[in-house]
């Protein structure tokens, strides 16, 4: 059996730690930490799921269709978090 090129999963390039995404805080301009996957904080069970059913519900309709990945980034200054959605390769 041989893998097809469509058959290969997208993965995130920041849960892989293949790079780092620098965004700043607006209120105090303090650079975000990256705080993982938001589907980590809704299931502590989740990461033993595999990505298709962890994608089902993460609370974004889309993440699985378009190959993105949610991740929470949060200001450890003023407690600001937003999530930033990163395209999976």
């Amino acid at each position: 059996m041989s893998l097809e090129v469509n058959d290969v999963m997208a993965q995130c390039p920041l849960c892989n730690s293949l790079y780092e995404i620098e965004v700043y805080c607006p209120n105090c301009k303090n650079k975000l930490e990256d705080s993982g996957k938001v589907s980590d904080y809704l299931d502590p069970y989740g990461h033993y799921n595999d990505e298709e059913t962890v994608k089902m519900g993460d609370g974004y309709p889309n993440t699985a269709k378009d190959q993105i990945c949610p991740h929470l980034m949060v200001c450890r200054e003023c407690s600001y978090d937003e999530v930033r959605f990163i395209r999976e390769i």
